[in-house]
């Protein structure tokens, strides 16, 4: 379970370890309670996640450097609380302080150090045998609560409640995607994702494999016939109070195990392939928390969920699939399937004719080589919403970069036979697939996707990122629902 996060008016004697944040210039001009000797022999001079930890009366007291004040952001206490619940997790329950001397608006601090605690403290134990030592050092964590010295008013309760909400939600997509492909097949990842959606108040439909046939899935259908494990279709809504200021529609990429189907992947590039689900898990995290954060649009997540495997009748390299909105795919590379199970989607999703929709997918190594690990690639057909999603992206503290989508590269995947190819040529196979999945897009409708190959996950923790399955895409769709304002 997530870490709890309360605000309290001073350090409670419960908590065994006390910590302030503090910027580089509040270190360097002594800090009260701290020998100035003892910082210096210690090295510690307020840089950003740096930590000094000290017994005190009681247990501990302690110091988290956030760097110069004027390079504050909420991205910076966020990161600084994720490193306080690592250095911490020994203590049940810690109380932090907020620095003073930054610009950095309070309730944005709140709740960026709340999110991070609940990121900083998460472990996925699901299974260690008796929760088995996580830090590697023969203990186990045991903090359960932060509670953040200062101010007790609703609006800064407000702040660590939907920071640490958020961050929940976060957790949740982590969860999923860590789950092996094994266990966490459609049918139960659709069940997972019904029970979520329920428990959030939001509406909820899964659609059978049966169903999906009824319903013209071709580009499903197709990836799933190498499979035994049936497909599933969710469809989940989240109505706001009110008339809704706009509507959105959220679209994810489900495959809970690529092993590449007949154009099979290499063992070492199917170690991970557990996690080719993330895009559709961030978007269920995403909506869970809609609710809580009182986001002021309609959002409709529309997830197709399959794996991609070998069986006996799977789809062959030659084969021609029909996606809902009728056009026609020759598969050349059976493990370019993530396209395949999106065009029915964002067929399905631009029916229903919303403001604008977004698709996140682990959809290609390309973006990763382009972007590297850590940022996920943006690209779409409208500015505005491009714009949009950038500054959510910044102000939820998750990196994007935009990438072209030049209508010249479309003739890379001409087909004989069909409507399109699968593929594209040797090179630019993020901007290939994303003009690939632009076909499957209805004219007049606004569109953006990000390709999250690389930062849904991660080899090692840093800041509030942990080891394996990340959650990216979480906090940027959140912040989105709760800012998004149509163009025009």
């Amino acid at each position: 379970m997530p870490i709890t996060v309360h605000a309290v008016r001073s350090v409670p004697k419960a908590a065994t370890a006390s910590i302030a944040m503090v910027t580089s210039e509040a270190a360097s001009s002594g800090v009260d309670g701290f020998d100035a000797a003892v910082l210096d022999m210690a090295g510690f001079e307020g840089k950003a996640d740096q930590v000094h930890l000290q017994p005190a009366e009681g247990g501990f007291a302690g110091l988290i450097g956030l760097g110069p004040a004027a390079k504050v952001t909420a991205a910076t206490v966020r990161r600084a609380a994720a490193v306080l619940a690592r250095s911490c997790s020994r203590h049940a329950r810690v109380a932090v302080r907020l620095a003073a001397g930054t610009d950095l608006d309070t309730g944005a601090a709140r709740q960026a150090l709340a999110e991070g605690a609940v990121l900083g403290a998460y472990r996925y134990t699901e299974y260690k045998s008796g929760a088995a030592d996580t830090d590697g050092d023969g203990g186990q964590p045991k903090l359960t609560r932060v509670d953040v010295v200062g101010s007790t008013s609703t609006a800064a309760k407000e702040a660590l409640e939907r920071g640490a909400a958020i961050a929940g939600a976060v957790c949740l997509a982590r969860d999923l995607a860590n789950e092996p492909g094994g266990s966490l097949t459609a049918p139960a990842f659709a069940d997972k994702a019904a029970e979520v959606a329920r428990d959030a108040g939001l509406e909820v439909k899964v659609w059978t494999e049966a169903e999906i046939r009824a319903e013209r899935l071709g580009g499903v259908l197709g990836v799933n016939r190498g499979s035994t494990q049936p497909p599933r279709f969710v469809e989940v809504t989240y109505e706001p109070e009110g008339d809704p200021a706009a509507v959105l529609a959220y679209v994810g990429k489900g495959i809970t195990f690529d092993a590449g189907g007949l154009s099979i992947k290499t063992a070492q590039g199917m170690m991970a392939m557990k996690m080719d689900m993330c895009g559709a898990a961030a978007i269920i995290g995403a909506m869970s928390v809609l609710p809580a954060v009182g986001a002021p649009v309609r959002v409709k997540g529309y997830l197709p969920m399959t794996d991609n495997m070998l069986g006996g009748d799977a789809t062959r390299p030659g084969d021609v699939l029909t996606i809902r909105n009728g056009k026609t795919i020759e598969v050349l590379n059976t493990d370019a399937e993530g396209r395949l199970i999106l065009a029915d989607a964002l067929s399905l999703a631009c029916e229903d004719e919303p403001d604008a929709i977004v698709d996140l997918a682990t959809l290609t190594g390309a973006c990763m080589v382009a972007l590297g690990p850590s940022i996920a690639g943006l690209m779409g057909n409208d500015e505005s919403l491009i714009d949009e999603i950038r500054a959510a992206a910044d102000r939820a503290g998750e990196r994007v970069w935009p990438l072209p989508l030049p209508a010249d590269y479309a003739k890379q995947f001409e087909s004989n036979v069909a409507d399109m190819k699968n593929i594209g040529g040797t090179h630019g196979g993020a901007l290939t697939a994303g003009l690939i999945l632009q076909q499957f897009v209805a004219d007049g409708i606004c569109w953006a996707h990000l390709d999250i190959a690389g930062p849904a996950r991660a080899e090692s923790d840093d800041g509030e990122i942990s080891k394996g399955g990340t959650g990216f895409g979480v906090r940027t769709l959140v912040e989105l629902a709760r800012s998004y304002a149509p163009s025009g």
